[in-house]
């Protein structure tokens, strides 16, 4: 069990296993030498974290900090490699882990660097986080873990133009926040402003 904005572990530290996100929410981030941090992923249940540190037994590429009270299963890393050379299908899930992080990587630069908008970029993370935590179901609704700082650096913008963004897709009637949990009322119109 962890505490929220706890480290789970830092970029650039040797890595020592994996992580199973059990249960909660997790802030993937990397910083820059200026001291500039940018959040990559928000992690949450089932997702491995460490897999590609522990794989070529280096540091860990990010920083992992809860966002919310967490339990997670460790995993040391010598476990985890004699796991996966006795199990043949474990290592085929692991690759698959490692092609979605590589996947995600990429979606995650290109929606930087092709968005021409700071409201395209915003509109496309709430989708995206709406449609994880709708598994299937027609309701796209999620709980913001994050502050408005936290949603800039996700977003490559600053935090007044997402406050000012949130509420405008709120005033237009496509969102609509009740307390931590946000509602996508409209989601086709919203995907307009990603376009």
């Amino acid at each position: 069990m962890y505490p929220g904005r706890s480290v789970l572990f830092e970029e650039g530290h040797r890595s020592n296993g994996v992580f199973v996100v059990c249960a909660g929410h997790l802030k993937l981030s990397a910083s820059s030498r200026e001291g500039r941090t940018m959040i990559l992923k928000i992690a949450g249940p089932g997702d491995v974290l460490g897999l590609g540190a522990t794989l070529s037994d280096g540091p860990y590429e990010v920083t992992a900090e809860t966002l919310e009270p967490c339990t997670i299963k460790a995993v040391r890393r010598n476990e985890f490699v004699k796991f996966l050379e006795g199990f043949g299908e474990v290592s085929q899930h692991a690759a698959q882990s490692l092609a979605r992080e590589y996947s995600d990587a990429f979606q995650n630069a290109r929606r930087l660097a092709l968005s021409g908008s700071s409201t395209g970029r915003l509109a496309q993370l709430l989708l995206d986080w709406a449609r994880t935590a709708a598994c299937g179901k027609p309701e796209l609704r999620f709980t913001m873990a994050l502050t408005h700082d936290e949603l800039a650096s996700m977003a490559g913008t600053s935090r007044e133009t997402v406050t000012r963004l949130l509420n405008q897709f709120e005033r237009e009637g496509l969102i609509e926040r009740r307390g931590a949990t946000l509602v996508i009322l409209k989601p086709s119109q919203l995907e307009a402003h990603v376009r």
